[in-house]
């Protein structure tokens, strides 16, 4: 039996794109590796708190508008699968996360093979076959892959199979109890470790060869997040622990004891310095883990060999059919949005079914008309980027799109960008696309320095510097972008000034029409 689509993973991803599959009646099943859904989550974060926002009351009725302060539900059409009804607290539980999975796919009925560990996957005749360690074969037109980075990223340094990695190592801080401790890395796992060493080790430092980057200051929530810093009041306040910056060049057994670790600072004139420990944890993160896949269809892989590169139809870029789902997709927006998140890729699942439906199952994009007047366009605009938990989720990756023939428009919802742009929706004479955006060189300005001075609220003459969030719409005359209007940022993120918002953005639809 040959399938339409094989998902491989169980994850919040794979039950994301197979509840839509299954709303739509497509052929498909998930084989996941564990006894259920949401594997990952029963081993990390390591230390068991999610740093996903769960903002239960946020003052709006508008369950469209909650989801903006929902990190961690998947869509559904049903009020009861949203992970707010199963924590209140801020910073939820990893145990809150498996089961609130585990509901989501017995509610949807979603149809998983559990205990189906893939081993291998070829390509013959333009079917893939999937081989499980069972002994079983799963044949499918399509496989989406939605296991996530499931390897651990190891750097090229010698000895560093010495190191505990993050992956298994004994959470108990007890076990450090007046140790001199290395934490190799400074992303959240690197910091959520050593915060959770404070108490106990006697010496703790944190090394990598990049700047520390704030995720309050970049926008990317990826980057080190405020919850997972009280490390560096440690440091900046004395108490024993440092920030590295630089590169552990090796690490070795110290015969007397722990271990002997060769770093090279940075941006200091001690260029070279051996430093002692009794332990050493690896916190680099994780890579994408193609060995399943034979040569014939094993996807190129990018950014040091942790991602399958893809194309904006998150696709293999050299293997036809092959796609993915998930934190996978992050390849597209690295470091920049949100695609490696719950709240970032349950829109990209959602988009990647629309774009399998169309390419395949006659589906078009989902879409509306409206009137082709500049006011009624404008007015469209204002109400969704008003209300779009997806465009806000998802800023500067998704897009909406307004295709103008006659005196007619199609308002297509929660498009990629590069998807719309690069041709996907087929040609259009008249395009508008709307997104959300921070301004240019929003990372690089302090948002606390008083000093810096910054767009006024509401600013329509000057909106195109705005920094803060909002909404921009492009123009594309026959494909090709002949014009750009920002919409002024606003503090509550209500962009719905007539003067200031709805009226400026008309005239610029008339003149782009004219």
């Amino acid at each position: 039996m040959v399938r339409d689509y094989l998902i491989i993973g169980a994850g919040p991803a794979g039950l994301q794109l197979a509840a839509s599959l299954d709303r739509d009646g497509r052929d498909y099943v998930v084989l996941e590796r564990g006894s259920g859904p949401g594997t990952f989550f029963t081993t990390f974060p390591r230390h068991r708190q999610l740093i996903s926002v769960n903002k239960v009351h946020t003052g709006y009725d508008d369950p469209e508008l909650r989801l903006r302060m929902d990190w961690n539900s998947l869509l559904s059409d049903d009020p009861e699968l949203l992970f707010t009804r199963y924590s209140e607290e801020y910073f939820p539980r990893a145990e809150d996360m498996v089961r609130y999975l585990a509901d989501f796919a017995e509610r949807t009925g979603v149809r998983v093979e559990y205990g189906t560990e893939v081993v291998r996957v070829s390509r013959t005749d333009g079917a893939f076959t999937v081989h499980d360690s069972g002994g079983r074969t799963w044949q499918a037109r399509r496989i989406v892959v939605a296991t996530g980075v499931s390897r651990p990223y190891v750097p090229a340094v010698p000895g560093i199979g010495l190191a505990e990695q993050y992956a298994d190592f004994d959470t108990d801080p007890a076990s450090f109890t007046g140790q001199r401790v290395l934490v190799v890395g400074k992303g959240n796992s690197a910091f959520e470790t050593a915060d959770a060493l404070l108490a106990k080790a006697a010496v703790i430092h944190v090394a990598g060869p990049h700047s520390l980057k704030m995720a309050w200051r970049t926008h990317f929530v990826g980057h080190l997040r405020a919850v997972n810093n009280n490390f560096l009041d440690s440091y900046q306040l004395k108490s024993q622990n440092a920030v590295l910056d630089g590169t552990v060049e090796n690490i070795e057994k110290d015969p007397d004891g722990g271990f002997r670790v060769l770093f090279r600072y940075a941006r200091t004139a001690e260029r070279l310095r051996e430093l002692h420990y009794d332990r050493i944890v690896s916190c680099t993160g994780f890579r994408f883990d193609a060995d399943v896949f034979d040569e014939n269809c094993r996807p190129a892989l990018v950014i040091d060999g942790r991602f399958p590169e893809q194309t904006p139809a998150y696709e293999s870029v050299d293997v036809p059919g092959l796609h993915f789902a998930g934190t996978l997709t992050q390849q597209r927006d690295f470091k920049q949005g949100t695609n490696g998140f719950i709240h970032g890729f349950r829109y990209g699942a959602r988009a990647l079914h629309r774009i399998l439906g169309a390419r395949h199952h006659g589906t078009p994009w989902p879409s509306r008309r409206i009137d082709a007047t500049p006011e009624a366009v404008a007015d469209a605009v204002v109400a969704r980027v008003n209300r779009s938990s997806g465009l806000w989720q998802q800023f500067g990756v998704l897009g909406d799109v307004i295709d103008v023939d006659g005196g007619q428009a199609r308002y297509q919802e929660e498009v990629p960008l590069e998807y719309a742009t690069g041709g996907g929706l087929g040609p259009a004479a008249h395009r508008f696309v709307v997104d959300l955006e921070y301004g240019v060189g929003h990372d690089h300005v302090d948002p606390f320095d008083v000093t810096v001075p910054r767009v006024t609220e509401n600013d329509v003459e000057h909106a195109m510097d705005s920094s803060y969030l909002h909404p921009v719409v492009r123009y594309y005359r026959d494909g090709l972008l002949t014009g750009t209007h920002h919409l002024a940022e606003n503090l509550e993120n209500e962009w719905d000034i007539p003067a200031v918002h709805q009226q400026p953005l008309a005239a610029f639809v008339k003149e782009s029409l004219d």
